[in-house]
């Protein structure tokens, strides 16, 4: 067989390399999701424009987007809005983060031991389906509305999603690839840290996106029974005083900032899961 001459194979190799160049290049903010966005944003105030000349129902009911945009430069301007995220995003990290770093705690045990997960199977299984929305009001009878209450709930909504998919990754993984790694001589912490709980990076990740929609809901719902500020007592407030274009300001920010971290928990996979290919995404793209 004649050997391909070089200067055939580099002008493969430069045609291959333009054409990776061209399909990063076709990548613009319409492939980010953003299209339906704007798209939405722009029915939205085409409707309620609509709707204040025609009068299908009151106008009050729905504000169009360029009046929402107004009264949250108003509330920006008193300060409402930045003390209202601050409270709300200081409790979702804080909650989240004591619900993971438990879930996994647990998730790891019950993997490891059998008699831990003989006592603790029969519980979560128990409680598990019980709608943790539904304990709030207990919460806040047994420790009142502070911000104890809020954070618990948050941490336990986050707890069993992420528990369930720490389980399913560590109990999922490759034998061969723990065979192998014994085979070579590697201790059972060495094959923990470096096969299995990595194989299971994945799945906890699926449980952490999960829960974090789980827990923006515990913390809007904890905010507007008992909270003196966050973006729930916001929609509370705006409430009481049928401040319509109040709460629509509030409902936007929840969406934008649940987008934020589900954004920031897709870069941090994406930095740890370097190893795990996407089909044939990754067969195009380089």
């Amino acid at each position: 067989m004649s050997k391909m001459p070089d200067s055939l194979v580099a002008s493969k190799a430069l045609v291959s390399a333009k054409g990776g160049r061209m399909l990063r290049k076709k990548k613009t903010w319409v492939d980010n999701g953003l299209l339906p966005v704007v798209v939405f944003f722009l029915l939205w105030e085409a409707v309620s424009t609509l709707n204040g000349r025609f009068a299908f129902f009151n106008p009050i009911f729905l504000p169009a987007p360029s009046a929402i945009v107004r009264e949250a430069w108003y509330l920006a301007k008193t300060g409402l809005i930045a003390s209202s995220i601050a409270a709300s995003t200081a409790r979702i990290l804080v909650g989240f983060a004591i619900g993971m770093v438990c879930a996994i705690a647990v998730g790891v045990l019950m993997n490891k031991y059998s008699r831990v997960d003989y006592w603790l199977s029969p519980i979560l299984n128990l409680l598990g389906p019980i709608p943790a929305l539904a304990l709030l009001p207990i919460f806040i009878i047994w420790f009142g509305i502070g911000e104890f209450p809020k954070i618990l709930l948050i941490a336990w909504t986050t707890f069993i999603p992420v528990l369930t998919n720490t389980l399913d990754g560590l109990r999922s993984v490759n034998p061969t690839l723990i065979r192998s790694a014994l085979s070579l001589g590697a201790s059972e912490r060495h094959i923990f840290f470096k096969v299995i709980f990595p194989s299971a990076v994945p799945s906890i990740f699926v449980g952490a996106q999960v829960s974090l929609g789980l827990g923006f809901s515990a913390l809007i719902v904890s905010e507007m029974m008992g909270a003196k500020s966050g973006l729930g007592y916001i929609i509370v407030d705006a409430r009481n005083y049928f401040k319509m274009s109040n709460m629509f300001v509030a409902i936007v920010l929840i969406g934008l900032e649940f987008s934020f971290f589900s954004y920031l928990l897709k870069r941090l996979e994406r930095r740890m899961v370097t190893w795990r290919k996407n089909g044939m995404r990754s067969a195009v793209e380089k």
